[in-house]
């Protein structure tokens, strides 16, 4: 699977299941729509400070729901997906045209320290 793919299927599912129910894509919703990106970054400092922190580690809650490092990190490329796809953003395209400047760029980006 592309990740064009994955962004229209990610996208998809959040409609099926009402987030974007009277959605019109406003620079407020942008912004807010950033800050719940952060909120899963946030989500995955907290799974470091847990005790015995694994990065690779899964575990699931009481109700079947996978938590752990890596999983809020799915979460936070999950929700860039579907604001991408929203947005109309092909996120496949812009990773590969950054990735391509980044092979341009001097060692540590010239800094030294």
């Amino acid at each position: 699977m592309t990740i064009k793919e994955m962004q229209a299927q990610v996208h998809g599912l959040a409609q099926a299941k009402g987030w974007y129910d009277g959605i019109t894509g406003t620079n407020d919703w942008i912004m807010s729509r950033l800050m719940l990106k952060v909120s899963e970054l946030a989500e995955a400092c907290e799974e470091i400070r847990k005790p015995g922190f694994d990065p690779r580690r899964v575990y699931h809650s009481g109700n079947g729901k996978p938590e752990g490092f890596g999983v809020e990190l799915a979460d936070c490329v999950i929700r860039i997906l579907d604001t991408c796809e929203f947005l109309g953003i092909d996120l496949e395209q812009m990773i590969k045209e950054k990735h391509e400047y980044n092979k341009t760029r001097p060692y540590k980006h010239g800094k030294t320290a």
